[in-house]
This record gives structure tokens, sequence and C-alpha cells, in this order.
């Protein structure tokens, strides 16, 4: 691949840095994972989690806010499709609801191990 621009490793950490801070700053959906993770982290500390559930809860924290960002990379992608071919928000659509699905499964799944993990703590408690 003569003519790649070759990037040094912290090229390359300051560039991924800068596509999650974007992310971070731009994307509404980011923020609501962002605050919910926040919260779950609280929590944690609060019921003073094991060393696996940790794991757990931080393993899955990061497949949600990974997805978001594979999600919104997507929808740059396809607004930038949209914009250089002239179509319409709609003729993008599928490529779009398949990536926030993957988003909404998997927050889905992240409520169901928290469920797991927190449940029995909050149940201990009473």
């Amino acid at each position: 691949m003569s003519g790649d621009k070759k990037f040094s490793l912290i090229d390359s950490i300051k560039l991924a840095t800068s596509g999650i801070l974007r992310v971070f700053k731009t994307e509404r959906n980011m923020k609501i994972h962002l605050l919910i993770s926040f919260l779950v982290l609280l929590t944690g500390f609060f019921f003073g989690l094991t060393l696996l559930e940790w794991s757990i809860i931080i393993l899955v924290i990061a497949v949600v806010l990974a997805a978001e960002i594979f999600n919104a990379a997507i929808e740059q992608t396809c607004d930038y499709i949209d914009e250089q071919h002239d179509l319409k928000f709609g003729e993008t659509k599928i490529a779009r609801d398949m990536a926030a699905g993957a988003v909404w499964l998997l927050a889905i799944a992240s409520i169901i191990v928290g469920l797991l993990i927190f449940l029995p703590h909050i149940l201990a408690s009473f």
C-alpha cells in the first residue's frame, strides 16, 4: 500500500481519542449512555461489587459505548453518501436503522446484565 500515510502509535492514539471525544460532544445518545454509565458506576461503588462483577460491568459499558461510536460513524458515512450522491435522507435509512438497532440490542442486554448483577445486592440490603 504505497502512498498510504503512516501514523506513529502516538498519532494513532491522538486520532482515536479525537474521534471518541467528537462523539461524546456531538451525539445526544452518547451523552445518555455516559450518564447511565456514571450512575451504574456509582451504584457499583455503593454496593461494593466483586472483581468479577466490576469486570462484567466495565465490559458491558465499553461495548455499548463502542456500539454508539460505530453507529455515529455509520450515520456520518450515510450523511456523506447522501450529500455526494444527492440522495434523500431515507435512501440510507436501512443502514441507519440497522446500526441504531445494534445499539438498542446491546442497551437492552446491558440492562439485563445490570439487573442480574445489582438485583441480588438490592434485595440483600432489605
